[in-house]
């Protein structure tokens, strides 16, 4: 390709401060190092991630100028030296936690944090030389990575390691959800939980996440499947995801674990939190069956309290966890999960609640702040 080894010039929406609106504007895009590819992005979605680093909720992670975004698809523009697993014109997916193949993480079965490559909301430059590969186009300044991805950007460099490919009998508008939401929820329910069929679910939060944990699930032959949510409105699309009960904090004047008590006759055998919030995790974890119950914790808590559980709780037989990206190793694993969706075990149409242009990036984000979108799905 005529770009190969170049400078490319393209647009990008880039953070200049937090909760200001994305500044969309032409950005230079490094060609890639050692062990880097450069990826054209043709599809990019917004998740609450995003949304929170957006917002400037952690004051840690702010670092501007700055490109966001990390769940995507694109194609291969270019690949740098010793890059051997892809080439140019690959369909592929940005993964914002890598997997190496070599450190002990990476070589241990249920493991999935690669000791160089996990995620790592802080990290702002590339590993290998602690550079951006991104730079104003007007003046040669400095713009930050983020999560090892960056793909509100029409190109942008990330390290081979935090790439996938993809069979190109695939939709890459669809599979660019699997980059992060609901490779989560669906791997939390499958590798992490194990969920074993006949049994119990309840899942606390109706976001993009929680409804993936009902479709993993669902899939998996649970027998009932409690959505737990304080905006009605998500109840249509958990439906469809396989939930048969719902509970809204707000009308009812028992405690949530109260309810999902009495609705399975002593506890759920397994509960996910994907809702971020110290009382969700507290009634997660009592809505478990005491003797058998499994709480796996999925949300992103920016709050600094501690967990809400007394440690002679878990003599009770109720045990608690948690997952990152659901618990999968991206390179090793991910093509399964490619081709079971191809194979319609999931429903990935679910999730796509708004199909945008990439200048509507602001426009997207909104509709993520207030609660009216799922995923909105960005055309670069």
């Amino acid at each position: 390709m005529e770009t190969q080894g170049k400078v490319i010039i393209c647009r990008a929406a880039v953070a200049w401060g937090a909760g200001e609106a994305l500044v969309m504007e032409d950005v230079k895009v490094d060609p890639p190092q050692r062990l880097e590819v450069r990826l054209r992005i043709l599809f990019t979605s917004i998740c609450h991630t995003d949304l929170s680093a957006w917002k400037g909720e952690n004051e840690a992670q702010q670092a501007y100028p700055r490109i966001l975004g990390h769940e995507a698809a694109g194609i291969v523009e270019s690949v740098g030296e010793g890059v051997e697993d892809m080439k140019a014109g690959d369909h592929v997916l940005p993964i914002f936690t890598g997997e190496c193949g070599d450190c002990r993480v990476c070589k241990r079965e249920g493991a999935n944090l690669c000791e160089r490559f996990r995620v790592d909301p802080m990290k702002k430059v590339m590993v290998g030389d602690g550079k951006t590969r991104f730079f104003t186009s007007k003046d040669n300044k400095p713009i930050y990575h983020f999560l090892n991805t960056s793909t509100f950007s029409e190109y942008t460099v990330i390290d081979s390691a935090c790439v996938v490919k993809v069979d190109p009998r695939f939709p890459l508008e669809k599979m660019s959800l699997l980059s992060c939401g609901v490779s989560t929820g669906v791997g939390a329910a499958w590798n992490v939980a194990d969920i074993q069929p006949g049994s119990t679910v309840a899942i606390f939060g109706l976001g993009a996440v929680g409804l993936a944990v009902a479709e993993g699930a669902r899939a998996k032959g649970a027998s009932k499947i409690i959505g737990i949510d304080v905006n009605p409105d998500k109840f249509p699309l958990g439906r469809e995801a396989g939930i048969s009960e719902f509970i809204n904090p707000k009308e009812s004047d028992k405690t949530v674990h109260e309810r999902v008590m009495e609705i399975t006759e002593g506890g759920v055998e397994y509960s996910f939190e994907c809702a971020g919030r110290i009382e969700a995790l507290r009634e997660a974890f009592l809505s478990t069956n005491s003797g058998v119950g499994v709480t796996v914790m999925l949300g992103v808590h920016a709050s600094p309290q501690l967990l809400p559980i007394h440690p002679m709780e878990l003599f009770q037989g109720r045990s608690i966890t948690a997952s990152v990206f659901g618990g999968f190793k991206p390179k090793t694993q991910m093509p399964l999960l490619f081709t079971q969706c191809l194979q319609g075990q999931l429903n990935l149409d679910l999730f796509i609640s708004h199909q945008l242009p990439f200048k509507d990036i602001n426009k997207a984000m909104q509709l993520l702040h207030q609660g009216k979108a799922l995923r909105c799905l960005l055309r670069l």
